[in-house]
């Protein structure tokens, strides 16, 4: 039987929408060139992390992440205010990790010395590419010089660094995204996430792949891209720990991996969806009506589902499942009372017979086949 006592948050995440401008490819709850609205977000978000009931607060948090948007594109001041308020509504005694999203743009030394000097301890920069026109067709602000400058800049304050990587983008050749993942490795950088280029429903890049403006590359290609990516950064050094993470030794991101692993979490701010006492909740995506109905005193919530414990295993499952290591189904049944085991035995038989997973009495691994395929066996749990 599981623990019938409700796992208290250690986790928190925090969305701040404000950017430069939307890059062709984001479908994140973001506004651009609004930079009007943030006294307002401030004051807004203060008044959701001071809501937030004292028994959810009562355990010291492990983790702290605070998301976007670009969280660096709030001015010296706002960020100050941003992340006082954070220190002064939790315990943060026993935190390990506190990541803040950057883009190399928006980063600064007055800005590094006020996230270090209030306990920010790992930064992820949305780096995505090296290349100036890689950079220009994904639509970002900077260049390529800049992001490597902008790298050491923050490993020599903030050490442990996180990049984010694109590969797959119109255009992009095999030897351009080998030549990205070489710089990467070239530098202080502890975390490195690859993502293959998404075509989202309701971008400006789906809009113009729908008109055939852009075209994305052949799917043995991203492939090829992808098995690159994964033999580049196992030879310097990083270890594949989930399907799109690489980490030097003891540097996994924990906040996502209490996510993957069914923990509950909290989160605020427009978009923010939190898990916590069994049930998910959803906070309005728009901005603008978070704050509306911040001010008027009304939820921020707009979606509430309560989660089963058959959905919670089959969850837990997927996303475990993504991780290089696997899934072991007998602490799924033991967290929840689920047996995916019996649940899912025909699908895992369909899926081993397949070649994609590997089992080890209740241990489930994807196999290096079924590494490239790993959509595909997480929702045979689901």
């Amino acid at each position: 039987m599981p623990n019938t006592v409700l796992k208290l948050p250690r986790s928190i995440y925090i969305h701040v929408p404000f950017c430069r401008h939307r890059c062709g490819y984001c479908n994140f709850s973001v506004v651009a060139d609004r930079d009007d609205l943030m006294q307002r977000y401030l004051a807004a978000i203060t008044r959701e992390l001071i809501e937030i009931p004292e028994e959810l607060k009562s355990a010291p948090l492990h983790t702290v992440f605070i998301g976007g948007g670009t969280p660096t594109h709030l001015p010296p001041e706002p960020l100050n205010r941003l992340l006082t308020v954070v220190r002064e509504q939790f315990d943060l005694s026993e935190l390990r990790e506190w990541t803040l999203e950057a883009n190399p743009e928006d980063i600064n030394d007055e800005k590094l010395m006020l996230m270090s000097a209030h306990g920010v301890n790992r930064v992820s920069l949305g780096v995505q590419s090296f290349s100036d026109a890689k950079l220009d067709v994904l639509q970002r602000g900077h260049r390529g010089e800049t992001a490597t400058e902008i790298v050491r800049q923050v490993a020599a304050r903030i050490a442990n660094v996180s990049i984010d990587l694109i590969f797959a983008a119109p255009g992009e050749s095999l030897g351009g995204w080998q030549r990205d993942l070489r710089i990467a490795t070239s530098l202080p950088v502890r975390h490195v996430s690859t993502y293959a280029l998404t075509f989202e429903k309701g971008t400006s890049f789906w809009t113009r792949k729908s008109r055939g403006d852009l075209v994305g590359v052949e799917e043995s290609l991203e492939v090829t891209m992808y098995d690159s990516a994964r033999a580049i950064l196992a030879e310097a050094g990083f270890s594949q720990y989930e399907i799109s993470n690489f980490a030097r030794p003891g540097d996994r991101c924990r906040h996502n991996l209490a996510y993957w692993q069914g923990d509950p979490w909290l989160a605020v701010g427009p978009g923010a969806a939190a898990f916590v006492n069994q049930t998910r909740t959803v906070n309005h995506r728009s901005t603008t009506t978070y704050l509306k109905r911040m001010e008027r005193g009304q939820s921020p919530v707009v979606e509430s589902e309560p989660i089963t414990a058959e959905q919670h295993a089959r969850e837990i499952a997927a996303f475990g499942v993504r991780l290089i290591e696997g899934v072991d189904l007998h602490s799924v049944q033991q967290q929840t009372g689920v047996d995916l085991r019996e649940l899912c035995r025909d699908a895992l038989r369909q899926l081993r017979v397949q070649g994609l997973i590997a089992e080890s009495g209740a241990h489930v691994k994807l196999t290096e086949r079924g590494i490239h395929f790993a959509d595909t066996v997480a929702a045979a749990f689901l």
